[in-house]
């Protein structure tokens, strides 16, 4: 069956981060995930002091660069070991772990000027929170972007408030919007994070969140099967409780309804997870990335639809 698909050059009925890159930047692009040690504000105390539920210790950095390296060898290392796979690729840094916009505005220009200077680096992504970035930060991030190729990366997770509150976000649905249009109108790309599998939540309820994501202007998305880690508030709930873990066939169908009511031009960062298997309590299944993957494309095969097929 031929792909009709305006936004893929091979099988994707979806907009790879892969294939928006590659026709971007007319090169191999990847990104190079750093730790630049910055806290978050749920954590220090400024508006929660656990954190997130599913949040392990490395701040969901956790392969992100060594913490104890500085940040330009974490660069080069990853580099490194990406260059052996694509040497003449191109590299955006990725600041991941932590709230990466949580620090007074000198750090922040250090560390991200720091890594800016270093060769064929195309942009910059910076994954952070909808209530840490500053009026002061947000017109440096508008002077950035007319720089470099800027991302920021906002973690959402669910639309319910209900939900929210149980995994701890400690910020509200309209601080998120908000946060959103005050980026757009610096022309600030947006990517959002969201959460499948989160307790107690019904399919229903996560196509919701899909939905009006897709109400709003943003450029990205990133799709995540919620992880089980070893010592996390998450991992000490599910042994108390005991809550529905979504199934791999139920992650690829749940997937391919919500890739139905996305704007086609919104490029899917990311559609699953691959977290350490060591560290991981459930989905076992999850551990083999690349199976899930083709699950969904064999899924989107059969039941001949693309993104945006439900829009109307």
């Amino acid at each position: 069956m031929k792909n009709l698909f305006k936004y893929s050059d091979d099988n994707k009925r979806y907009h790879t981060l892969d294939y928006f890159y590659k026709h971007k930047f007319n090169s191999k692009v990847f990104k190079v995930s750093l730790n630049a040690g910055f806290n978050c504000p749920n954590r220090d105390g400024k508006v929660g002091t656990k954190g997130c539920i599913y949040c392990s210790s490395l701040k969901s950095g956790d392969y992100a660069g060594d913490i104890n390296d500085d940040l330009l060898k974490q660069f080069e290392t990853i580099k490194n070991i990406m260059s052996r796979k694509w040497p003449t690729g191109k590299y955006i840094g990725y600041f991941q772990a932590g709230t990466n916009t949580y620090a007074p505005l000198n750090i922040l220009k250090e560390k991200y000027e720091l890594i800016l200077k270093q060769d064929n680096l195309v942009g910059l992504s910076i994954a952070t929170r909808p209530d840490a970035i500053t009026d002061e930060c947000l017109e440096y991030l508008k002077e950035l972007n007319e720089r470099t190729y800027l991302t920021v990366e906002l973690g959402l997770q669910t639309i319910h408030e209900k939900t929210s509150i149980l995994i701890n976000r400690c910020h509200t649905l309209e601080c998120f919007e908000d946060m959103v249009k005050k980026l757009r109108n610096y022309n600030i790309n947006v990517v959002v994070h969201v959460i499948n599998g989160l307790p107690y939540e019904t399919k229903e309820m996560m196509i919701d969140t899909i939905k009006y994501l897709n109400t709003l202007d943003i450029q990205g998305i990133k799709i995540h099967m919620l992880h089980i880690l070893k010592n996390t508030e998450l991992a000490y709930l599910y042994e108390k409780e005991k809550f529905h873990v979504l199934s791999k066939e139920e992650y690829v169908d749940i997937v391919c309804n919500q890739l139905e009511y996305l704007r086609p031009e919104i490029v899917i960062n990311r559609i699953t997870g691959d977290p350490k298997e060591d560290d991981l309590i459930e989905p076992k299944w999850l551990v083999k990335k690349f199976g899930v993957l083709n699950e969904i494309d064999k899924e989107m095969v059969k039941r001949d639809i693309y993104q945006g097929d439900k829009i109307k």
